[in-house]
């Protein structure tokens, strides 16, 4: 071990070194949600078990006092609206039985927060989600030429020899239209999260292997993103690539990116019915008539309306967390047709300003501004290595959360938890243990910089 390796390790406190594993085992266990779940809900567990052990002593060489803050105040961003909205939600017990449950997150946080605030820990985290993203990238390209996911095949096997039940019914197959991967057919959400987590591989590619490395994974993954993804995790890595490419390759090569980008869409068109399918979906913008429209949203034009008739009936609290569904129906614009997703209520406003203003309303949404006015004024004044240290979990939250784009549910228990991660790792990783060693005593963090 290197002398300022050794002394990173020496400055963190006994029983917190565990964290970065911790987080990543929650990211690796994403492909089976049960026990990804009870992984956070354990590490929420020790972590909160343990603070209170030590009584919250030296919390400052577990977290900078901004680190501490930060994460607080931008989980309470996200949880008090839930609570504001439960008051006089459509479905009030699940909305309180939600608003309890997502407590877990603050204590998880903490740990998420405490594994990215040193180098060491940054080192682990960071490079090992760059490892996941990768490896589920290679499985995701290995099924679009075999058919078959290696790793959700080794999985869906020792479930069927454990439990006797295969993971995904048969008919799931067959009504498969885009890579599943590791995710598997049940769970069609491998392009949104890798085009979310794709920063962690693509710095760290850049950084080890320059334009090389970056041009190689940026390729590999856009070619599972195309495949697996829908049209909103196209645009989250569009954002990716913009974003992350700009420094490194300059705006010409940049460019030369896209055009190569817009090439390999259009032989994916040729070769791949699904993705064809989706750009002629898309082409549908251009018709006058809001069918067509609605079509090329995938129905989302319709659930878009319903948010907005529900937004103005509920405009202050709206209908709680997780109501959408049980609100859709009084405010359907077409209750007589057959849905694009099929029968039933859509479940959440696929876009996160409808989805927040509609389930908490007004407030949950000046709530939700105010998060996101903290964590860019914590980016402004924070110090250039500390940005630079934060750089992947900063992009990697900000196209998350793009607001002109489609989304998963926020409010949900999958994306809820990627989200909050993202934010952990963001107000670790910039305001971690050394942001006191940046701060004069006395001083706040603009004075720090100004000075």
């Amino acid at each position: 071990m290197m002398p300022d390796a050794a002394a990173d390790t020496a400055r963190i406190p006994p029983g917190w070194r565990w964290a970065p594993l911790w987080v990543l085992a929650f990211v690796a266990l994403w492909p089976a949600p049960g026990v990804a779940e009870g992984v956070l809900a354990l590490g929420a567990l020790v972590a909160i078990g343990r603070l209170m052990y030590v009584r919250f002593r030296g919390g400052g060489a577990l977290l900078s006092a901004q680190a501490w803050a930060l994460t607080s105040v931008l989980f309470f961003a996200y949880w008090t609206p839930e609570l504001i909205g439960a008051i006089d939600a459509v479905d009030r017990a699940r909305a309180f039985r939600e608003v309890a449950v997502d407590l877990r997150y603050l204590p998880f946080l903490w740990l998420a927060a405490a594994a990215v605030a040193d180098p060491r820990g940054r080192r682990i985290t960071f490079g090992g989600l760059a490892v996941i993203v990768g490896v589920w990238t290679l499985d995701a390209l290995v099924q679009a030429i075999s058919g078959t996911s290696p790793m959700f095949a080794t999985m869906d096997a020792a479930n069927l020899a454990l439990r006797g039940d295969p993971l995904c019914d048969a008919n799931d197959y067959l009504l498969l239209d885009r890579l599943g991967g590791v995710l598997g057919p049940c769970n069609l959400k491998l392009g949104v999260v890798l085009a979310s987590l794709s920063p962690f591989l693509l710095v760290a590619a850049g950084q080890r292997f320059g334009r090389f490395g970056w041009l190689a994974s940026a390729a590999l993954v856009g070619v599972i993103v195309l495949l697996a993804g829908s049209r909103a995790s196209w645009i989250t890595y569009g954002l990716v690539l913009l974003l992350s490419g700009w420094h490194l390759l300059g705006w010409k090569r940049l460019l030369g990116v896209f055009a190569f980008g817009a090439l390999l869409l259009a032989l994916l068109a040729v070769v791949s019915p699904q993705v064809r399918e989706r750009v002629e979906r898309t082409t549908h913008m251009v018709s006058a008539s809001s069918a067509g429209v609605d079509d090329a949203l995938s129905g989302r034009g319709r659930i878009w309306s319903a948010a907005w008739c529900i937004i103005q009936s509920h405009p202050i609290n709206g209908v709680g967390p997780r109501g959408f569904r049980e609100a859709f129906p009084a405010c359907d614009p077409q209750p007589e047709r057959i849905a694009e997703w099929g029968l039933g209520p859509a479940h959440h406003a696929h876009q996160i300003v409808l989805e927040i203003l509609s389930e908490t309303g007004a407030i949950g949404l000046l709530l939700w501004l105010a998060g996101v006015a903290m964590a860019r004024r914590a980016w402004r004044y924070a110090d250039t290595s500390a940005r630079e240290a934060a750089w992947p979990a900063m992009l990697a939250l900000a196209v998350t959360v793009f607001p002109i784009n489609t989304h998963l549910a926020f409010y949900s228990t999958f994306w809820g938890g990627v989200t909050l991660m993202l934010v952990a790792l963001y107000a670790g990783s910039l305001l971690g243990r050394e942001a006191n060693a940046h701060v004069p005593a006395g001083s706040t963090p603009a004075e720090a910089t100004q000075s």
